[in-house]
């Protein structure tokens, strides 16, 4: 017996729901969010403006969703035994090709801070787990003599991740920043056992 799939108009919303994420994920990337993207967007989908919102309950959740799909293709997108600080630098180098996304990141991620925002629950998730699979790689690498002890790997893994959107909000101003050179340095240098 075959699992039941949705039939009828709500297969159908969710089938045009996922093609306008997937849309406007490709359009973001390239053009950015501001601007005329949105209308884009509702061209390349084959539907005006307005209708993109009744499959979203607004812009904010368009835009969650969209980093979603982001964070969904980097992990596709990246060879299956590279996890924790070896996933950091290639992660930084794609982001260097997605100029649009890169500062949909940057500015979703500062304007959700706020408990209330749309956003909020995505971002608090999502640096939770950056930050513990981060520590559980330092976490391994210590008890392996690959990195320093003498400071814990939970600070460790905020560290990196802080420098890691620290550079990416300079390369937004400065596109000679060389993000993942950076974070190669820094993990080589800062996480390097003392001698």
């Amino acid at each position: 017996m075959t699992p039941n799939k949705p039939r009828g108009p709500y297969a159908k919303g969710a089938e045009r729901r996922e093609q306008i994420i997937q849309t406007a994920t490709d359009v973001f990337a390239t053009d950015g969010f501001e601007g005329t993207a949105l209308k884009r967007v509702a061209e390349l989908v084959g539907v005006r403006e307005a209708t993109l919102f009744h499959y979203f309950s607004g812009k904010q959740e368009l835009l969650t969703a969209v980093l979603a799909e982001r964070d969904r293709r980097g992990l596709a997108d990246t060879p299956a035994k590279e996890a924790g600080l070896a996933l950091m630098a290639p992660i930084a180098a794609r982001n260097r090709t997605q100029p649009g996304l890169t500062t949909l990141y940057a500015v979703a991620s500062a304007t959700a801070s706020n408990p209330g925002h749309d956003s909020h629950g995505y971002f608090q998730e999502r640096f939770a787990s950056v930050v513990r699979a981060l520590e559980d790689d330092i976490r391994e690498r210590q008890a392996a003599g690959g990195v320093r002890s003498d400071v814990s790997a939970n600070d460790l893994a905020r560290l990196v991740v802080a420098v890691s959107d620290g550079l990416q909000l300079q390369w937004l101003y400065d596109k000679d920043v060389d993000m993942a050179a950076g974070l190669t340095t820094f993990i080589d240098v800062l996480l390097k056992p003392p001698a």
